[in-house]
């Protein structure tokens, strides 16, 4: 059998399997996950109960704490057929062609500040690919953090209705899609999440929400990416998030400061905007911006994109997402070629109630420059076919 019909058969077989778990997540979603509550289990009915008013520092310690993971696997399969060591090009996480592929495993200890308890924390345990390709330009290296994603003491202060303090490394607030699949519409991760923006920072930041329609924030880094400091400056980044109605959602980012190594005089700039548009309970839109510019080689570069989101959900356990995208990568500052880039992704999610999710999705990105290759022949454009299974879980109700 040839490569080539190799290669199609690998992907019929994924397709088939894909087919089959469609058609059976109704019935999956249907199936009940264990007794009712009050219900006792069988076998069950004499044995004696724990005394519910028995306390210690431990079962406290998880009542208060939400223990939250996932778990992200894929198959990904690119028409051009690239060599089986290379990356797919422009692609964030889910780039192994031709491959069965573990992407992210991930465990989080979560407690929020609160009124009654005030002080709060955050860990999140990442191990995997995803992890190591998030933290591979840190200048302190990618071994001295990559398995922390986040890691921050809170405060909840009693001023009015409540000022936050975070302290630690904590993911950005840029951007309309964030590294956990589960937590995105589509599977494979957007130009401007993956070019535009950065994924973590160190630091502190506070968040204020003088009502229910406006929260503001404001933060003080490191910079982009980095655990250590790499000059002897600071960036700093507000936010404001405005919910003008219960639909909407309105989110704007600045983020500004020295980037680059030992010089502390040229300045990047990072504006991004996201808005949200519940249309109903059934479809949702959203839109998201971002511009950024800073200097290199003497001269200023800027980078810009936009992105469009729809989500159709047809029922609970099915739904409908494309997307569109368009990046202007001028100076070739971000993606190493000056070019205008655009993408177009098609996803159909299946949902069981359990927490199990399963992506399908077909991508188109092409370039107004040949930046792509198939069979060693220079192309502007590339086709992808990739399958995604994510499981997430959580004891917050």
């Amino acid at each position: 059998m040839s490569s080539t019909r190799a290669a199609r058969y690998a992907v019929s077989s994924v397709v088939a399997i894909a087919i089959v778990t469609l058609l059976a997540a109704p019935a999956l979603a249907q199936q009940p996950s264990g007794p009712a509550a009050g219900e006792v289990p069988a076998g069950g009915g004499g044995q004696a109960q724990p005394d519910a008013s028995a306390d210690s520092g431990f079962l406290n310690f998880f009542r208060k704490t939400e223990l939250a993971g996932t778990v992200d696997m894929y198959f990904h399969y690119n028409f051009n057929e690239p060599a089986t060591a290379s990356k797919t090009p422009l692609r964030n996480f889910d780039f192994d062609h031709n491959q069965f592929s573990f992407a992210l495993a991930e465990l989080a200890l979560i407690k929020p500040p609160t009124a009654d308890d005030r002080v709060g924390f955050r860990l999140d345990l990442d191990y995997g690919p995803v992890t190591d390709w998030v933290h591979s330009a840190d200048p302190a290296g990618p071994e001295l953090i990559k398995h922390i994603q986040q890691a921050y003491v809170s405060y909840l202060a009693p001023t009015g209705t409540g000022l936050s303090f975070d302290v630690g490394k904590f993911v950005t607030q840029h951007g309309a899609e964030v590294i956990e699949a589960k937590d995105n519409w589509n599977y494979s991760r957007s130009l401007l999440f993956a070019w535009a923006i950065p994924y973590y920072h160190m630091g502190v930041r506070v968040g204020y929400a003088p009502n229910d329609k406006l929260t503001l924030g404001a933060s003080v880094s490191n910079g982009w990416n980095n655990i250590t400091e790499n000059n002897s400056q600071k960036t700093y980044g507000v936010q404001a998030v405005i919910k003008p109605v219960t639909a909407v959602s309105i989110v704007q980012n600045y983020m500004g400061g020295p980037e680059q190594t030992n010089n502390t005089d040229d300045w990047r700039h990072l504006a991004d905007t996201t808005v949200t548009y519940a249309v109903n309970d059934m479809f949702s839109v959203m839109g998201n911006y971002d511009y950024g510019r800073d200097r290199a080689a003497g001269k200023d570069v800027t980078w810009q994109g936009v992105g469009l989101y729809a989500k159709a959900q047809v029922n609970p356990f099915f739904a409908i997402v494309p997307r569109w995208e368009y990046y202007n990568d001028e100076d070739g500052f971000t993606t190493g070629a000056q070019q205008n880039v655009q993408e177009f992704t098609l996803t159909a999610e299946v949902k069981h109630s359990q927490g199990l999710i399963m992506r399908l999705e077909y991508r188109r990105d092409w370039s107004d420059i040949d930046f792509f290759t198939k069979n060693r022949v220079p192309r502007d454009n590339q086709n992808t076919f990739s399958v995604g299974w994510v499981y997430a879980f959580s004891t917050k109700q």
